[in-house]
């Protein structure tokens, strides 16, 4: 597939580029907890800036339903990313309307502009093949046929939606320097990774990734659990886990997937437990055989640690996707923590698989240059790993 370098080789001055960035990031008020999505978009945009294109991003933030919300306009993006560059993001008040076609309208060479967030429009996530069609036509109306298409928000590139996929078909496509990365660190995970290879998967719901553990489980040595998902895999060894988070629809796969890969899941062996879900509840380390009715998990215990520490200190290749426990409270993030020092201080090639496993890394002080590799798109990642096609990355190699 076409990139970054290949369409800068073209020359861009002058040139309108449409770059589809993932600027997904989480908010209190208008305030940006986590700005990682922000600064991996820098790269793309700064080398296309700095040859002299004028730079027109779309992207999406949260889930309105089709329609301008106030409560996820991109204002605080535009604000961040402006303050990343050194220059002024101009803000579209829509998508594709009126104010987008005068803010793109005013760009000069290597100046950005921002579109409001395109979910605000309903074809962009829409089923109908025409409809998406429709914005994505418009689009290339808005930045002239002329222009081209940079795909750098890999944390959608497995959705079919019409900044990712339609636009795609209509402009010529490169993948961004972001995109390009990951689909390279990923085919190293699925092609032939140094071993011993270990994966830690946490997370709240089994239901969420039994199907990357099922495709994983073949070709890892060792699959290590934790999160509120492990709480299902212990109810399938018979255990009690009291108030813990449990998926009872979910047991008997687990039970499935134990007899048959028992020798390479690993389990947590003590949990922490708390008589309610808060950060100043009561808590206390138990085996995990041994949870108290009434009482749920929140974290993995110590000894956990200290298993699942002994594992990554020799693997040659990790992949890590998912917390330990409620990372967010500092009382249950000490699962959290270890296992990913434990990741920095091996040896081995560390993928984090983005999500809030990428959050936890930067929420914890830990430092991001001690792994490998921090993915932008945990379910693009997850997706990949599991073997499935993503439209968004198929619409540029043109297999779709």
């Amino acid at each position: 597939m076409k990139n970054l370098d290949d369409l800068l080789s073209e020359g861009v001055r002058g040139r309108r580029v449409l770059v589809r960035a993932d600027l997904n990031v989480p908010l209190d008020g208008d305030r940006i907890t986590d700005d990682g999505r922000v600064r991996a978009s820098l790269p793309t945009i700064e080398k296309l800036t700095g040859a002299g294109a004028r730079v027109v991003v779309t992207a999406h933030l949260g889930r309105p339903k089709g329609a301008p919300d106030p409560e996820f306009s991109l204002a605080p993006v535009a604000r961040r990313l402006g303050e990343l560059l050194g220059a002024e993001v101009a803000l579209a008040a829509d998508v594709v309307g009126d104010s987008a076609k005068a803010t793109v309208a005013g760009l000069g060479d290597g100046s950005v502009a921002l579109l409001e967030n395109v979910r605000f429009d309903p074809r962009e996530t829409s089923k109908d093949d025409e409809e998406r069609a429709a914005l994505a036509e418009d689009l290339v109306d808005l930045v002239g046929a002329d222009a081209a298409f940079v795909s750098d928000g890999f944390g959608v590139v497995h959705r079919k939606q019409a900044s990712v996929f339609d636009i795609a078909k209509r402009l010529p496509g490169y993948a961004g320097g972001l995109v390009l990365s990951e689909v390279e660190v990923l085919r190293t995970l699925t092609g032939d990774p140094k071993r011993p290879y270990a994966v830690v998967l946490g997370g709240s719901k089994v239901s969420d990734k039994l199907g990357v553990i099922q495709a994983l489980l073949p070709k890892v040595d060792k699959l290590l659990i934790g999160g509120g998902m492990a709480y299902t895999f212990l109810a399938a060894q018979g255990y009690g886990v009291g108030g813990s988070l449990l998926q009872e629809d979910q047991i008997e796969s687990t039970k499935k997937l134990l007899e048959e890969h028992g020798d390479k899941l690993v389990l947590p062996v003590d949990v922490v437990v708390a008589d309610r879900f808060a950060a100043d509840a009561d808590k206390r380390v138990v085996d995990a055989d041994a949870i108290p009715d009434g009482w749920m998990g929140l974290d993995i215990g110590p000894r956990s640690v200290e298993l699942f520490a002994g594992i990554l200190a020799g693997a040659g290749t990790v992949f890590w996707n998912g917390p330990a426990g409620v990372f967010e409270f500092e009382a249950f993030a000490d699962g959290t923590r270890g296992v990913a020092q434990s990741i920095v201080d091996s040896n081995s090639f560390s993928v984090v698989g983005g999500g809030d496993s990428a959050a936890a890394v930067r929420s914890l002080g830990l430092p991001e240059d001690g792994f490998s590799h921090i993915s932008t798109g945990g379910g693009a990642s997850l997706e990949f790993l599991e073997g499935k096609d993503l439209p968004g990355v198929a619409v540029l190699e043109g297999d779709a």
